[in-house]
C-alpha cells in the first residue's frame, strides 16, 4: 500500500509501511548505510504526518517482514492479544501518543500484549525525547529470580567482571569490587574470553560458590551461546540464567546461529533446573540497532523497527533480564553521542512498552563521535526514565570487549540524584554484610566480612 503526504505543494509519496516507517525515523548513519532513510528534513516531516494519520489497526494487516517468509512476524501477530488492544483500537499513531501521554501508569502497563514491536516503533518515532521519558517512567516490568527487579523506585545493576584471558584472579577480584561498591542484583554476568565448555565451567562453578557461600541474592550468567549453555545444562553446571543475543528478523537470529525452537528449549531447560527462589523468569537476551543491518536480514527496514521487533522475540519467553547494547555495535549504525542518547532512549520506550524488563548498556565504541559526557547524559535521563538496570563495569572499561560503559562509580551517582534503591532483597542483604547502611549508603569497606574471601576466592 503506498502512503502519502503534501508539504508546500510536493506531494511525498512512499512505497509501504516499512518505507513509512524508515523515513520517519530520526537521522542515523545505519539507515543511511542501508538506503533507506529520508533524503531531506523535509521528507522525514512529511513521513511522520502521514504516520500520524495511520490508524493502529493497519499493523496488523500489513507486515513490514512478510509473515510467510520470517518466524518472527508470525511470533508477532499471532500472540497477539486482541483484548489488550481494543483500549486502543481506535486509535491512529499520533491519537495513540496522546493516549500515552495522557493516561495512567496502570492503564499503559496493561496495553503491553495489545501493541506490535512495529506499532511502538512508529509512536517513537513521533516522540520527542522528553515523550520518551514520561511514558517509560509509567511502565513496570517486575520479574524474578532469586531478587525482585522493576519495582518503582528502583535501579539494578549488572556487574559486569570481564578479564582478557578469563583469569578467575581477575574475575573474582572485580566480582569482589562490584559487590562492595553495592552492585550485582540484576546478574553476575561474564562475557568470556576463550571457547569451549572446558573453559566456561571453572566461571560457573566460582561464581555459584561466591553467590551460595554468602547466601547473595542474585544470579549469575555466562553470556556464551545458547547451545554451549545446553551442554553445560546437560554436564551439571551450576546454570542460573540462559543467555543469547537476539534479532528482529528470523535470518538476523540464524545469523547467531539460533531458533525460537531452540530459545523454547533453553527457556525450558533453565527452568527444570528450579534454581530461582523467588521465581522462574530464566532467560537474559541482548539486542541492539543495526545488528540486522550487518548480518544482511534487515529486508529493508530501518534499524529501530527491527530493534523493537527484537524486543518481541524477548517478550514471548519471560526473561528476567533484557537489554539493548545501544553504542557497542559501532559508529556505522549510530554515528555520534546525539544518536546514542536517541535510540537508548527509543529502545528503552520500545522495550519497556511491550511489556519487556529493558535495561541499557549505555556505552560507545572508541572511533565512534561520543564520550563519557554523552554517557552521563543518556545515563541521566535514563534514571529518569525508570531504566531497569544498567552495566557495572569496572571504571567503565571493559578490557575485554574493549569498549566503553558505565562504572560502578556511575551506578552510585544515579542512585544519588535520583534516589534509587537496589533490588529490596539485594538491598537487604548489602546492608546485613555490612556493606551499606540503612539508607543504602556505602560503609566503610573493611567493616564487610565479604572483603575477607577475597585471597580465599581468587
Amino acid at each position: 500500500m503506498e502512503y502519502t503526504h503534501s508539504v508546500d505543494g510536493v506531494v511525498y509519496r512512499f512505497d509501504g509501511l516499512r518505507t513509512l516507517l524508515a523515513r520517519a525515523s530520526p537521522p542515523r548513519s545505519g539507515d543511511a548505510l542501508a538506503g533507506v532513510a529520508a533524503q531531506s528534513a523535509e521528507e522525514r516531516m512529511a513521513a511522520r504526518m502521514a504516520l500520524a494519520d495511520l490508524p493502529l489497526a493497519v499493523f496488523l494487516n500489513e507486515a513490514v517482514v512478510p509473515y510467510e517468509e520470517d518466524d518472527v512476524t508470525r511470533l508477532i501477530l499471532d500472540a497477539h492479544d486482541k483484548a489488550a488492544f481494543a483500549a486502543v483500537s481506535g486509535l491512529t499513531v499520533g491519537e495513540f501518543r496522546e493516549w500515552l501521554l495522557s493516561s495512567t501508569s496502570g492503564q499503559v502497563t496493561a496495553l503491553a500484549r495489545g501493541i506490535t514491536p512495529e506499532m511502538a516503533a512508529a509512536v517513537s518515532k513521533l516522540m520527542r525525547n522528553q515523550d520518551l521519558v514520561s511514558v517509560a517512567r509509567k511502565i513496570r516490568v517486575v520479574t524474578r529470580f532469586r531478587n525482585t527487579i522493576g519495582l518503582p523506585g528502583r535501579l539494578s545493576v549488572r556487574l559486569q567482571p570481564n578479564h582478557p584471558t578469563d583469569d578467575p584472579r581477575g574475575i573474582a577480584a572485580s566480582m569482589l569490587d562490584g559487590l562492595l561498591y553495592g552492585c550485582g542484583d540484576a546478574v553476575i554476568g561474564v562475557n568470556p574470553a576463550g571457547d569451549g565448555l572446558a573453559a566456561f565451567l571453572p566461571l560457573w562453578k566460582m561464581m555459584d560458590e561466591l553467590i551460595s557461600r554468602f547466601e547473595i541474592p542474585t544470579q549469575s550468567c555466562v553470556l556464551t551461546h545458547v547451545t554451549s549453555q545446553l551442554k553445560a545444562i546437560e554436564a551439571g553446571a551450576p546454570v542460573d540464567l540462559v543467555f543469547q543475543s537476539v534479532g528482529g528478523t528470523q535470518k538476523t537470529n540464524e545469523s547467531f546461529g539460533v531458533s525460537l525452537s531452540l530459545l523454547s528449549e533453553a527457556n525450558q531447560a533453565a527452568r527444570s533446573l528450579k534454581r530461582g527462589t523467588l521465581g522462574e523468569n530464566v532467560m537474559y537476551f541482548e539486542t541492539g540497532q543495526g545488528s540486522s543491518l550487518s548480518a544482511g536480514a534487515h529486508h529493508g527496514c530501518d534499524q529501530q523497527t527491527l530493534e523493537a521487533r527484537a524486543y518481541g522475540v524477548a517478550r514471548a519467553y519471560e526473561p528476567l533480564l533484557v537489554n539493548t547494547v545501544v553504542g557497542f555495535i559501532g559508529p556505522e549504525y549510530l554515528f555520534d553521542g546525539k544518536q546514542i542518547i536517541r535510540a537508548g532512549l527509543e529502545d528503552h520506550f520500545c522495550g519497556k512498552l511491550l511489556g519487556v524488563p529493558l535495561g541499557v548498556d549505555v556505552c560507545y565504541t572508541n572511533h565512534a563521535e561520543a564520550d563519557q559526557d554523552d554517557m552521563d547524559t543518556l545515563l541521566t535521563l535514563l534514571g529518569a526514565a525508570g531504566v531497569t538496570y544498567i552495566m557495572g563495569v569496572p571504571g567503565a572499561d571493559d578490557v575485554m570487549l574493549n569498549y566503553q560503559s558505565t562504572s560502578f562509580h556511575d551506578a552510585l551517582y544515579l542512585r544519588e540524584v535520583m534516589n534509587l534503591k537496589r533490588a529490596p532483597e539485594f538491598e537487604a542483604w548489602l546492608e546485613k554484610m555490612k556493606i551499606v547502611d540503612a539508607e543504602g549508603r556505602l560503609l566503610a569497606s573493611s567493616a564487610s566480612p565479604l572483603l575477607a574471601a577475597a585471597n580465599e576466592l581468587a
